[in-house]
């Protein structure tokens, strides 16, 4: 087994593909991060989404496997909605007896990371991220366990962060808007930051890792206790941020920026803004969830306020 490391968790997706080679399309869930889909647009790989399960909240397992079975495909991206850190590996291994040859990667990027590979894992890739606002925020770095067969180069391209902003820019435009995203190829993945060695990185992930986690829970006794339990989502979804699904979403949202405070709305559908699908249930979920800060940038007293405010604003 072998650990790879990038500037950023997209920087190793885009080599794999690069490295592999293949132009059959992979399978990504509807309600992933939009840098991951456009990482492969800019690796020029394929890709359909799948719609996410009602009872899960993850990727839809009989879609894909429907798909998977009745198509050709060259790999599968698993991702874990809002950290939940579940893995269907029973699901992993019925794929990879059907189509051998299909590379499956577990994002794992909200999870807590893992300093170890899971030997349990039967993904081939299990993928990790300690960038801006995941759960360790070191603001940089990507990195993956991956068995030494799997031959990987690092690519080495320009990076300019001014592409980057324009990248983001346009991505969340056409999700707000709900239009269709347009791809112009610029110089915004960067590859090439130079990273930590294993030893020091692992060292600085773990001692931030603690502090986090516990000041995770601190703000999520305030939201569990001050929000109605049937608004919340269940436990194992509550690491990355504090998540609750409610009708009056906008009308919510706008309370608490107009008292001066945050919570954030991801992770949009990206089916018919990224490729010409459908989704309905990531869309239902898109349109009922907020995600409520309980990382560094937030305290208890600033999360009682917002469960005031939501209190006060549900339907």
């Amino acid at each position: 087994m072998q650990v790879v490391q990038a500037p950023r968790a997209s920087a190793i997706i885009y080599s794999l593909l690069v490295n592999r080679g293949s132009k059959s399309p992979w399978l990504l869930p509807a309600n992933i991060c939009p840098i991951v889909p456009i990482t492969f647009i800019k690796a020029q790989v394929p890709f359909q989404f799948v719609d996410i399960s009602a009872q899960t909240l993850h990727m839809d397992l009989e879609q894909a496997e429907e798909l998977i079975t009745s198509h050709k495909f060259a790999g599968l991206l698993y991702a874990h909605t809002y950290g939940e850190a579940s893995t269907p590996n029973e699901f992993f291994g019925t794929l990879k007896r059907h189509s051998p040859d299909l590379m499956i990667i577990d994002d794992r990027c909200l999870c807590v990371p893992n300093l170890e590979c899971d030997p349990v894992n039967t993904a081939d890739i299990q993928l990790y991220s300690t960038g801006y606002a995941k759960i360790v925020d070191l603001n940089f770095g990507g990195y993956a366990f991956m068995p030494a067969a799997i031959n990987y180069q690092p690519a080495h391209l320009p990076f300019n962060p001014q592409h980057h902003e324009v990248i983001e820019k346009a991505y969340k435009a056409a999700v707000s808007q709900r239009v269709r995203f347009v791809y112009q190829d610029n110089d915004w993945l960067e590859t090439e930051a130079p990273v930590p060695a294993w030893d020091e990185y692992s060292t600085q992930i773990k001692k931030r890792l603690a502090a986090s986690l516990q000041h995770r829970a601190v703000l999520n006794q305030v939201y569990t206790s001050m929000l109605p339990g049937e608004i919340q989502l269940a436990a194992p979804f509550q690491s990355w941020r504090f998540n609750i699904r409610v009708r009056d979403k906008q009308r919510i949202l706008d309370a608490i920026f107009s008292s001066g405070l945050f919570a954030s709305s991801h992770y949009a559908s990206l089916a018919g803004i990224m490729d010409d699908w459908k989704a309905p249930q990531a869309e239902a979920l898109e349109k009922s969830i907020i995600n409520l800060f309980n990382d560094h940038h937030f305290s208890p007293d600033k999360a009682e306020r917002v469960c005031k405010i939501i209190s006060e604003n549900l339907a």
